[in-house]
């Protein structure tokens, strides 16, 4: 134990570095991160912190593990988080643009407020991934041939996401526009589709199954055909 900073090591791996509780500020942030990174043998698990403001697309990402962690107001566009854990964390107000998720982990994951464009979801470990979206832009997000089960989406915007091959069975989109979204061989047995808009769904391409669509929606199940709906 020094400074309140917990250091565990075992025979043949790495060392793991554990810090518990508390808000990292920019200066000490970097600074903390400058003298561990200097070692590629410690690998460091982050619990319960906040990371408030910090450009993470100019200083870089550190290669750690994250649990029980907030990030507010957080610049991480083209950050490279590939490998990377994050456990019952928060982005809320970030912008996560072009980030690249190589292996990369959300468990438990939830994005308030955040600007997600071009997110690769495809390419996360796809183990236990689970996430939550509440008034995120995630256009040209793709989360191809992803199990994204019983997921919600709340006040998003969709446009042109890939959900090709995805498995969004029984998931909720609550009021979110799906302008020119693609769904291709998508499992939307029991979605709820209620009260969004703008999807163009092939029931023959896709399966549909007691998933659930508004009057209105319909439409959007009929583009194929072109037929007037009056």
């Amino acid at each position: 134990m020094r400074n309140g900073v917990s250091y565990h090591s075992r025979s043949q791996t790495p060392a793991r570095l554990r810090l518990a509780g508390g808000e990292f500020g920019n200066e000490i942030y970097f600074f903390f991160y400058a003298k561990s990174m200097k070692s590629r043998t410690i690998k460091t698990i982050i619990e319960q912190q906040t990371f408030t403001g910090i450009d993470f697309s100019k200083n870089g990402f550190p290669k750690d593990d994250y649990e029980n962690c907030s990030f507010l107001n957080c610049n991480l566009s083209n950050a490279d988080l590939s490998g990377i854990k994050f456990i019952e964390c928060t982005f809320r107000g970030c912008n996560l643009s072009v980030s690249k998720l190589d292996g990369t982990t959300f468990r438990d994951a939830h994005f308030v407020d955040c600007k997600l464009s071009g997110m690769q979801f495809g390419n996360c470990n796809e183990i236990l991934f689970s996430v939550d979206f509440e008034n995120c832009n995630l256009t040209l997000a793709s989360f191809y041939a992803l199990n994204v089960k019983k997921t919600r989406f709340k006040n998003c915007i969709l446009h042109e996401v890939d959900f090709t091959q995805s498995d969004l069975s029984g998931s909720l989109f609550d009021n979110c526009d799906f302008a020119r979204a693609k769904f291709d061989r998508t499992n939307l047995i029991k979605t709820d589709l209620r009260n969004s808009y703008n999807y163009s769904i092939d029931p023959e391409e896709n399966k549909v199954k007691k998933a659930k669509f508004s009057a209105v929606g319909i439409i959007g199940l009929l583009g194929k055909y072109d037929i007037d709906v009056e």
